[in-house]
């Protein structure tokens, strides 16, 4: 056989590789969040059976409890932190960067919201917005660079938070409800993207489907607010 029969055996051989092998990287990162998605329910259920009256501990698990069920009890919230995972996942090679920076200024805004409450103006009207820029991105796709787009979930995350800690019950550990809302939103940032990767390279109506609705939701919800 020549040398030019074996080069372009080797080259065709190499190309096949590349088929075979490309596909795999979109499933290894569903699979990867989907595993977290699962751990963190896990975790989430775990807690939830602590909270069963006269078991050890009661207090700070029906805490945590309280804060793991306030976000799914809002579809403000729900809304929200759905659309960061999925339009990280969409649009962005860093998936976790926009989910933890939200995350992260979560926890700073519910803070502020168990020192001072209802007495931080703009909270709602900012929700409702947050709903609005974050409907347009994921119906637009917008790819902004990492880094901006960290900087815009997380600003609103702040107002998110706020709500939150804002109605903490009378009684329960902060600290507990404070872990317990930022698991929920972990796992919803996780479903979101576990859906994100599944959309990538199939229907693109869907998403935009979605963030054009998510954007007339925040528009009623600022209607209302102001």
């Amino acid at each position: 056989m020549s040398v030019a029969h074996l080069q372009n055996a080797h080259e065709t051989h190499r190309k096949a590789q590349e088929v075979t092998v490309a596909p795999s990287a979109p499933r290894r990162t569903r699979h990867r969040a989907a595993r977290v998605a699962t751990g963190l329910a896990l975790l989430a259920a775990s807690s939830v059976a602590l909270a069963h009256p006269g078991h050890p501990g009661h207090d700070a698990a029906g805490s945590f409890v309280a804060g793991f069920v306030h976000p799914l009890t809002g579809a403000d919230h729900l809304c929200a932190m759905i659309v960061v995972g999925l339009w990280s996942a969409l649009t962005s090679k860093r998936v976790w960067l926009a989910p933890l920076a939200f995350v992260a200024m979560l926890a700073a805004g519910g803070l502020l919201g168990m020192s001072y409450g209802a007495a931080l103006p703009g909270v709602e009207p900012m929700i409702a917005v947050s709903l609005l820029v974050l409907g347009l991105m994921l119906a637009t796709r917008a790819k902004l660079p990492s880094g901006v787009g960290a900087a815009v979930v997380g600003a609103f995350a702040i107002f998110h938070g706020v709500a939150h800690g804002a109605e903490l019950p009378a009684e329960a550990s902060a600290m507990h409800y404070l872990a317990g809302f930022l698991l929920a939103t972990g796992v919803l940032h996780c479903l979101g993207i576990v859906a994100g990767v599944a959309l990538r390279h199939r229907t693109a109506w869907l998403p935009r489907v979605l963030g054009a609705g998510v954007l007339a939701y925040g528009a009623s919800l600022l209607v209302a607010a102001t």
